[in-house]
C-alpha cells in the first residue's frame, strides 16, 4: 500500500468497542442486500421509518468498491436519515485470484464510515479444500487483516456454506490460524439445521461473533416471518447480549419492503424480551 492510498487518521473509522462498551447493546439493523431491487436511498428510508439504526451496505448493487461515487452517495444517504454504516458487505473472497481488490474494499468501507468488513472465507468448503487452497486463503486474510487495521477496520468472516467457514469447527480453526484482533465471524442459523444443535454453534463461538443475520428460513430457504422463529431468536439474542453484537435483518418474506417494519417490531420486543445467557468459552 502506497502512502497515498492510506487514510488519514480523520477519516478512519473507529475500531469496533470491547464487549461491554455502551452498555454492550445490541444495535439492530438491516442488510441493504435484502433489497436488491430498491435504490439505496429508498433502502435507507425504510430502514429509519422501521425504527432501525444501522446498515450492512452490500457491495454488489449499492455500494460497489470500484465506483467511489456511488459509494460517496450511499454515505450521504445514511446521514441523511440517521443511519449508521455497521459493516460495509463485501463479496471479498480470499484467495489469491481476488487479493489485489481488497485495498479497494478497505477504502470504500472508509468512506461508508463502516468499522467492520465483511468478507469470505475462499471458494470451497472446508471438506473439500485442499491443505494447499485453506494455506492461501489463511495467507490472504492475514494481508487483508493488516491492510484493514492500517484504515482502522475489523473483518468478519461470512458463516456460509462452501467457504472454510461453513462450520463452527471449521471457523473456530480458520480465525485461530489467521490470529489477528480485527478478525472475527459473522453467525446465522444454519439451513435445516434444529434451533438446539444451531444454538450450540452460538455458544462455541462466543465472543468471536460480531454480527447476526437474522432470518426465519425453514424448511431450506423458504422464508417465514421472523415470529415463526421466535424461540430460535429469543434464544439466539440472549447468548449475544450484553457484547455489543449486531443483528441484522436480511432476506425478509417475498423480498417485500412492506414487511419490514412488521419483522423489525418482532426482532425489537425479541431482543427487549431475551435474557442475557452468559457461556463463556473455556
Amino acid at each position: 500500500m502506497t502512502e497515498e492510498s492510506k487514510p488519514s487518521a480523520a477519516d478512519r473509522p473507529p475500531l469496533r468497542p470491547p464487549a461491554g462498551a455502551d452498555g454492550g447493546r445490541t444495535r439492530l439493523g438491516l442488510c441493504s442486500v435484502t433489497f436488491r431491487r430498491l435504490p439505496a436511498a429508498e433502502v435507507a428510508r425504510r430502514a429509519a421509518d422501521a425504527g432501525l439504526e444501522v446498515i450492512e451496505w452490500g457491495a454488489d448493487v449499492h455500494a460497489p468498491a470500484g465506483e467511489p461515487g456511488t459509494v460517496r452517495a450511499v454515505r450521504e444517504v445514511s446521514d441523511r436519515h440517521g443511519l449508521r454504516c455497521c459493516s460495509y458487505g463485501s463479496y471479498f473472497r480470499a484467495g489469491p485470484a481476488e487479493s489485489a481488490d481488497f485495498p479497494a474494499v478497505a477504502r470504500a468501507a472508509v468512506v461508508l464510515g463502516a468499522p467492520r468488513v465483511r468478507v469470505w472465507a475462499g471458494a470451497t468448503g472446508s471438506r473439500s479444500a485442499l491443505p494447499d487452497e485453506r494455506r492461501e486463503t489463511v495467507r490472504c486474510l492475514r494481508e487483508a487483516a493488516r491492510i484493514a487495521a492500517d484504515h482502522g477496520l475489523e473483518l468478519a468472516t461470512e458463516f456460509h456454506g462452501g467457504t472454510l467457514t461453513d462450520t463452527v469447527a471449521s471457523t473456530v480453526r480458520l480465525l485461530d490460524e489467521v490470529g489477528a484482533d480485527n478478525v472475527h465471524t459473522y453467525w446465522q442459523p444454519p439451513l435445516d439445521t434444529p434451533d438446539e444443535q444451531a444454538l450450540a454453534g452460538l455458544v462455541e463461538l462466543g465472543d468471536r461473533v460480531t454480527a447476526v443475520h437474522v432470518f426465519s428460513w425453514w424448511p431450506g430457504n423458504h422464508r417465514l416471518p421472523l415470529a415463526e422463529r421466535r424461540d430460535l431468536w429469543g434464544a439466539a439474542l440472549g447468548l449475544v447480549a450484553g457484547r455489543g453484537v449486531d443483528a441484522l435483518l436480511e432476506f425478509v418474506p417475498g423480498d417485500d419492503p412492506a414487511v419490514l417494519t412488521r419483522e423489525a417490531e418482532t426482532l425489537r420486543r425479541a431482543t427487549e424480551q431475551a435474557p442475557s445467557i452468559r457461556h463463556d468459552r473455556p
